[in-house]
């Protein structure tokens, strides 16, 4: 075992060995963990120097000068005699709960941000591209977006999402219900605070006076209402993983080509649920042989010999101009990146070309 060294007796993760870079690496390591405790010292030592306490330049110096030198193996002996069972320092009950309050302002930051940051879908249409509402208005994309504007206003929101699929990114639901999630945390732990605190006797919950505390011992005081925090606050935090999951397996949406031949049936004076049900039927068939015969899907040839579709027989090329189906998709794209990308990169432009070496 000696001849390939100590590095390959020791497990080493393949997050580390295979997919970080070195900088990334070194950034987690003990090396880095431990220099960085050294500069805490070290400004404290400073601060402490500045506000009159017995430091002098000298101590700071040789502080400064001794920062990077670790002797690993001397530190890993010396935390073999040593032990963490020390008590810790008293503290008051209010200062406890004055832990809870921060947890709860940070809540209530959180939430009001995520309030803010919060945009409507908009007019967007059934995938995302406003196709049908540019149809509607004869190509003119102003008019599209006066229209997704006039109704975000509308329904009281500031901005509306620049691109979304068939609905909103799946993100928005994983930030609203991660703060949802963090506010349960907080309170599962300032209601068990308090459940421990009564047992020391040193809090209780208010106990009416015909309130029964358990039908079978009846000196039982149980704090009922943190109970109650605390199971319905595991409840939304377990309810994260949900729109996690959700936003993973989101698959690309569907097309909307078949529509735009129901749309031309219907201007050309054609019932859109008869000619729903003549594109479901015609569309199994083709299925049908794709499936069982291993044929090609013969969709267009059946309504182009279905006498049903004969008032649009002439224009069908066009209807089915793959240009006709994306709406607004390019303009919406160059939107996105022109007001919100590259204003987000700015910052970062001199970063961008940074050579990161992995060894995959």
């Amino acid at each position: 075992m000696d001849t390939f060294g100590d590095e390959f007796n020791k497990y080493r993760s393949p997050l580390v060995s295979r997919y970080a870079s070195k900088e990334m690496a070194y950034n987690f390591s003990d090396r880095k963990k431990f220099t960085t405790w050294r500069k805490l010292w070290i400004y404290l030592a400073k601060a402490e120097k500045a506000l009159g306490l017995p430091v002098t330049e000298a101590q700071v110096a040789e502080m400064e000068s001794h920062a990077e030198d670790i002797d690993f193996a001397m530190a890993a002996e010396e935390e073999k005699k040593l032990r963490h069972d020390v008590m810790a320092h008293l503290t008051t009950v209010g200062k406890r709960a004055c832990l809870w309050l921060q947890d709860l302002v940070m809540d209530m930051r959180n939430l009001q941000r995520g309030r803010e940051d919060l945009r409507f879908r908009g007019v967007k249409g059934t995938t995302g591209t406003q196709a049908s509402f540019l149809q509607l208005f004869q190509g003119d994309h102003d008019k599209v977006e006066d229209l997704d504007r006039m109704v975000t206003e509308m329904a009281g929101f500031k901005k509306a999402y620049m691109v979304t699929g068939q609905t909103y990114s799946r993100k928005v639901d994983i930030d609203s219900l991660s703060h949802l999630a963090s506010m349960g945390a907080t309170i599962h732990k300032i209601c068990t605070d308090i459940r421990l605190l009564a047992n020391l006797k040193e809090i209780e919950e208010p106990f009416e006076k015909e309130q029964i505390g358990s039908s079978a011992m009846p000196y039982k005081r149980n704090p009922m209402r943190c109970e109650r925090c605390c199971s319905l606050a595991r409840h939304l935090i377990a309810l994260l993983a949900d729109p996690l999951q959700t936003a993973s397996v989101q698959w690309l949406e569907r097309t909307l080509d078949d529509k735009n031949i129901i749309m031309a049936m219907v201007k050309a004076g054609g019932n859109r649920q008869d000619c729903h049900e003549k594109i479901r039927v015609l569309s199994q068939q083709a299925a049908t042989v794709v499936k069982q015969e291993g044929g090609d899907n013969d969709l267009l040839a059946r309504v182009q010999a279905d006498p049903y579709f004969a008032p649009i027989l002439g224009h069908l090329d066009n209807i089915l101009d793959p240009k006709t189906f994306i709406g607004r998709a390019p303009q919406q794209v160059a939107r996105f990146l022109s007001e919100e990308v590259r204003p987000l990169l700015e910052p970062y432009k001199a970063q961008i070309d940074i050579k990161i070496e992995l060894e995959l």
